[in-house]
């Protein structure tokens, strides 16, 4: 099933562009207008977002199923059958939008989600992580233990490549002063090239750890790994097909965890207030934190 979606998102991904380019060439040319602005409509609004996702990559989370742009959608393919059946236009534009809007529904309601996804075994509330090693961006080795030797949050994400992953940590960043004052470790962790995790502990600068998990042993070790996580193609970038399933855990002063995040929509991720009120309630900062 993930080597489906994999193959999914990348094909589904050329064919928005395909469809936004083509209606918009097609309009530019003189076609008819309802037809195919109407494919326009399956294909230009999620392309638009993405867009902005992949070039500012300050968006940490969205809606679940995009309602606004499954209406556009389904208005699109409307107008497009109507054109095609009351105007005589071509009949390449209405195939086009259902093929925009069937690959939309697929994306938001099928692609996007983990089928379900259940809390794993391995990450119980009141136990101590299991054993892991992983390294940070400096090069040292770090064992569980150590990343959980004081409170801490340990945001587990895909990689770079991943502009929601990157959102997140923007958002992090801009609250270090807030959450580095309370002692509490953050440590955010990805199965990426080292030379990335490098890239964005000089990017950021913040006194966060910047963690490589080197061959996915970590996200193996608490039963969050995904395998053919990574869309077809990026493998040309340096990742593995192996990624992490985007995971957030929180451990308290005895180490031990004492809350969890485990999505089951990759672009629903938790806001840091979230992890503040975690600490507060379970006592491990100051309830005026």
């Amino acid at each position: 099933m993930n080597l489906l979606k994999s193959i999914f998102i990348s094909n589904y991904m050329m064919l928005v562009m395909v469809i936004a380019g083509y209606a918009g060439w097609m309009l530019y040319q003189g076609g008819n207008p309802i037809a195919w602005s109407g494919a326009m409509l399956t294909a230009g609004p999620l392309l638009t977002v993405i867009t902005r996702l992949m070039l500012f990559k300050n968006v940490a989370r969205t809606s679940a199923h995009f309602p606004l742009i499954n209406f556009l959608g389904a208005v699109g393919v409307g107008l497009a059958v109507w054109a095609w059946y009351g105007q005589d236009a071509s009949a390449a534009a209405p195939a086009l939008a259902l093929a925009g809007w069937f690959g939309f529904l697929l994306y938001a309601y099928w692609f996007s989600t983990y089928g379900g996804r259940q809390p794993s075994a391995k990450l119980k509330i009141g136990s101590t992580l299991p054993s892991f090693t992983v390294r940070n961006a400096h090069g040292a080795l770090v064992t569980s233990a150590q990343l959980a030797d004081k409170p801490a949050i340990l945001i587990f994400f895909r990689g770079n490549w991943c502009p929601l992953c990157m959102a997140q940590i923007k958002e992090l960043v801009s609250r270090y002063k807030d959450i580095s004052a309370l002692g509490v470790r953050v440590a955010l962790i990805s199965p990426q090239p080292h030379s990335n995790t490098e890239t964005l502990a000089k990017k950021f600068g913040v006194d966060f750890d910047l963690i490589t998990d080197e061959g996915n042993a970590a996200a193996r070790a608490l039963g969050i790994a995904q395998a053919h996580g990574l869309p077809m193609g990026m493998q040309m970038m340096g990742y593995d097909s192996e990624t992490v399933l985007p995971t957030v855990v929180i451990t308290g002063k005895d180490g031990k965890v004492i809350w969890t995040h485990e999505t089951d929509n990759y672009r629903i991720r938790p806001e840091p207030d979230v992890y503040l009120e975690v600490l507060r309630r379970h006592k491990v900062v100051p309830e005026a934190a």
